[in-house]
């Protein structure tokens, strides 16, 4: 079979700090397309440390893509960081009970942003910050050290605190023509047998 076994954990023989996510993600609320991996300088365990805020009541869902890269560090604040901004303080006295809950916000009342979407082909550098409800286009990539606090256009490079875009990968034109291929979809043999296509410096003509 062509290419490594999107089944499994560590695609790299005798190396346990590289894993294809979707199987090793345990939250029903986070969803992985094939062959997106997380490198992890410790543990790549850390993945679900690191999305932070993310409880089950609120309902919202952090959706990976296929052939994504996630480095080290790199971290995704959910909706359940969000405290309601409207009133004189924004303390959460209802999350300590002893006769505060009766300040527990109202079901719409705590700010919501929707889910977290990481299109396909999107690299994320290490230590990258990813705010709720931020929208990643395809073929994206988010420079090291960035906190990314609205959406990014496909085949944008956004870089800083906040993210901004630095430049566009390639011709509008040329990037038309990336989304309406959408590569990551092909079947997994032509996809190895248009390696070189896909790898070589693109031709914008």
């Amino acid at each position: 079979m062509p290419g490594p076994s999107k089944d499994a954990k560590f695609p790299l023989e005798g190396y346990n700090r590289l894993c294809f996510l979707k199987n090793i993600v345990t939250r029903p609320n986070i969803i992985v397309g094939d062959y997106t991996y997380y490198d992890d300088f410790e543990d790549v365990h850390n993945f679900e440390k690191n999305v932070k805020y993310h409880f089950d009541f609120i309902g919202d869902k952090l959706i990976i893509g296929k052939f994504c890269m996630i480095a080290s560090g790199v971290t995704f604040i959910m909706n359940g960081a969000n405290h309601p901004m409207d009133g004189i303080t924004a303390y959460p006295f209802y999350i300590f009970g002893n006769g505060w809950e009766k300040a527990t916000p109202q079901p719409g009342e705590l700010p919501y942003k929707g889910d977290t979407v990481i299109d396909n082909d999107v690299w994320i550098g290490s230590n990258a910050t990813i705010m709720p409800g931020v929208h990643i286009g395809d073929g994206a990539i988010i420079a090291t050290n960035s906190t990314v606090t609205k959406d990014v256009a496909p085949y944008s490079i956004v870089g800083g605190n906040p993210a901004e875009v630095l430049r566009k990968r390639f011709s509008e034109k040329k990037i038309k023509e990336l989304l309406e291929m959408q590569w990551w979809n092909w079947e997994l043999d032509k996809i190895t047998d248009n390696l070189a296509f896909l790898t070589q410096k693109t031709d914008e003509d």
